[in-house]
């Protein structure tokens, strides 16, 4: 057994508890879990924040903005189902959610067509909106110039989150169901023992208990570490600045316009009474180290509130005063940097640890999302199963490079410079690159290689060297978004490779080494197809979760008895490992091991490529191949 605690100091009256499950954070994301685990019947959970219950905002300001619309399934649904709870809480309480709309306008041409390819997206979720011209725009937020926008995507079910009334709501029900909130009490560590969470140590005593929920935000690294766990976070500091009284907004008392996103300006805004909160991602990025924040107790304001540095909103000031003229009239009277936590792919961790079972993360969530995680680890927690694929949110889906703090913070930074870029599906990270290279890397540079990156590894797209071939081939030309990031060349290599033969370097791909005296029985177990296959047979197979729903598939190869290798696509390798972890045996006899930099790896492909294999291979190709492997590929 091991402990982090620290020395308790205080006059709070002390705590002795224990629970089935406790809750570290009372804040958006703890209050939505707290809600949902109580409606599916776990009550005796324990909620504990460091600061007061229900009163501290985390990052966001004072009323918090809900654009649903996302390229991503997984977050556009997290968000669509966050509006429907919302609504459902101002029929318990007090009024916290304004479903005015939400409204993002093209001061740009290039803006208009991805506000355009925005909508395709949210009509492929489900999700009601429309573009709409910019005297429609004016129509909606009467102080608006349409003079300077093209137009703007209106999404109706959109709209703004008064968030104390919102937390209490869902935290007052919760406690009617027996969960127990503790307000001011800082966790301090954790006991483990056999691998398994046993208590949560806080500075007013100990709560024992085998399931932790970490929903701390821009404290979450912080309360990993003390289990051992890097979570690749980074805190980043945000602007954000209320102004009034707007004269044009004389007499309004509530939330009516709808919110607003200057997307092209890397700003938003919301309409509160007869003023403004602005919101600025129009900064270099500040960092934050956690280590660095402030306790309660210390803090001028509250922990994530930083002073506000005049100079880096001049631009912002301007292009917002441009969009909306009347604002140039009032006065500023609130103005925060605030805290918003990043990771390097900007989606949120949610799972549990590998290493220390019951140690559940839901990190890096922001308001819009927070209602649908708290739901789906709700679910996970209880049933074993989320409603939704959460494979692009998972705690284990990075490689271990992007642990790395220098490789967190730049990408957390770029993450933040880019909220509100238009973003192209191919487009490539510039920094850090050449992290990960094969054995071939210089070869392939002489071929005239364009590397994309792909979890560190520099792949090549499409080789300079194969520009010979579009004169054998007819490959229609591209123009405009469609050939950002593509080459006619693609079209003929791929041609090349369906009639002749290619060969691929498959190093990136993720290598798996399982052995152990139950390595055959724990991938029978695990996988769908036969594994018990003679020495030397390459099978493809599934992997299923308990809904019979696809975690991944891979190929075992069989070196010996109880000797295989399991190869995975290399972006989900990661994802794939935790995986297989979770389902070791605990007695130690069988060994799973990430093998993948040990071990380059070829791939020939084409009608031609069994011929030119049998060239350099005196093996018996036609007889030895297995049955599982179609003829034509080989690795």
């Amino acid at each position: 057994m091991y402990s982090c605690a620290k020395v308790w100091r205080g006059l709070k009256e002390p705590l002795n508890e224990s629970a089935r499950l406790v809750i570290i954070g009372g804040g958006s994301v703890g209050c939505s879990a707290a809600y949902h685990l109580s409606k599916m019947g776990l009550n005796d959970v324990v909620v504990i924040d460091q600061g007061p219950l229900f009163r501290d905002r985390g990052s966001v300001p004072p009323i918090a903005l809900a654009f649903q619309t996302n390229y991503s399934r997984t977050m556009c649904k997290f968000a669509q189902y966050g509006v429907s709870l919302f609504r459902d809480l101002n029929k318990s309480g007090e009024k916290s959610w304004y479903e005015v709309g939400g409204l993002e306008v093209a001061y740009t041409k290039g803006r208009w067509e991805d506000l355009k390819r925005k909508l395709g997206a949210a009509k492929a979720w489900g999700l009601e909106s429309r573009l709409i011209s910019p005297s429609e725009a004016k129509e909606k937020v009467p102080i608006l110039d349409e003079t300077k926008i093209y137009g703007g995507y209106f999404c109706p079910s959109d709209g703004a989150l008064d968030v104390v009334p919102a937390l209490e709501a869902m935290g007052n029900f919760a406690k009617g169901k027996g969960l127990r909130f503790y307000g001011d009490t800082r966790v301090t560590g954790f006991e483990v023992s056999g691998r398994r969470v046993k208590a949560v140590l806080t500075d007013r005593g100990r709560v024992a208990t085998e399931m932790v929920l970490s929903a701390g935000g821009i404290w979450g690294p912080l309360l990993g570490s003390m289990v051992g766990l890097n979570i690749p976070l980074t805190p980043c500091e945000h602007q954000v600045m209320r102004v009034g009284k707007v004269k044009e907004l004389a007499g309004l008392t509530a939330t009516v316009h709808p919110i607003l996103r200057h997307q092209d300006r890397d700003l938003y805004f919301v309409q509160i009474d007869d003023s403004y909160v602005i919101g600025s991602y129009l900064h270099e990025p500040i960092l934050v180290d956690p280590r660095d924040l402030l306790l309660h107790e210390e803090a001028p304001v509250v922990p994530w509130v930083k002073p506000f540095m005049p100079s880096m909103f001049n631009r912002a000031w301007q292009a917002a005063t441009e969009l909306l003229p009347p604002l140039r009239n009032s006065e500023p009277y609130y103005k925060i940097h605030g805290i918003f936590s990043f990771t390097p792919d900007g989606n949120p961790l949610l799972g549990e640890h590998l290493d220390v079972k019951g140690f559940w993360v839901a990190e890096a969530v922001w308001i819009t999302h927070a209602g649908g995680v708290g739901r789906a680890m709700a679910e996970w927690i209880v049933d074993g199963t989320p409603s939704l694929d959460l494979r692009e949110c998972d705690l284990h889906r990075f490689h271990e490079h992007a642990f790395t703090s220098a490789y967190v913070k730049a990408r957390g930074a770029q993450q933040y410079r880019e909220v509100y870029d238009i973003i192209h599906p191919m487009q490539q990270i510039q920094n850090p690159r050449n992290l990960r290279l094969t054995p071939f890397h210089q070869r392939l540079k002489e071929q005239g290689a364009v590397f994309f990156e792909g979890v560190g590894w520099e792949r090549p797209q499409w080789f300079e060297a194969n520009r010979r071939m579009l004169e054998d081939y007819d490959v229609p030309n591209r123009s405009g978004w469609e050939a950002r990031y593509w080459s006619r060349i693609e079209g003929a290599e791929h041609l090349a490779t369906r009639e002749r033969v290619a060969m691929y370097d498959l190093t990136p791909f993720t290598k798996i080494e399982v052995t152990g005296e139950k390595a055959l029985g724990y991938l029978q177990k695990l996988t769908t197809n036969q594994v018990d296959q003679p020495v030397g047979r390459v099978i493809y197979t599934s992997m299923l979760n308990q809904s019979a729903g696809i975690m991944c598939d891979v190929t075992v190869t069989r070196h010996g008895p109880n000797d295989f290798t399991v190869i995975t696509g290399g972006s989900v390798g990661p994802h794939d490992i935790a995986w297989m972890r979770r389902h070791m045996p605990l007695d130690g006899s069988v060994h799973v091991r990430d093998v993948t930099s040990a071990y380059c790896s070829l791939g020939l492909w084409g009608p031609k490529a069994r011929d030119t294999i049998e060239k350099v291979s005196p093996d018996d190709i036609r007889t030895e191949l297995s049955p599982t492997i179609r003829p034509g590929g080989f690795q």
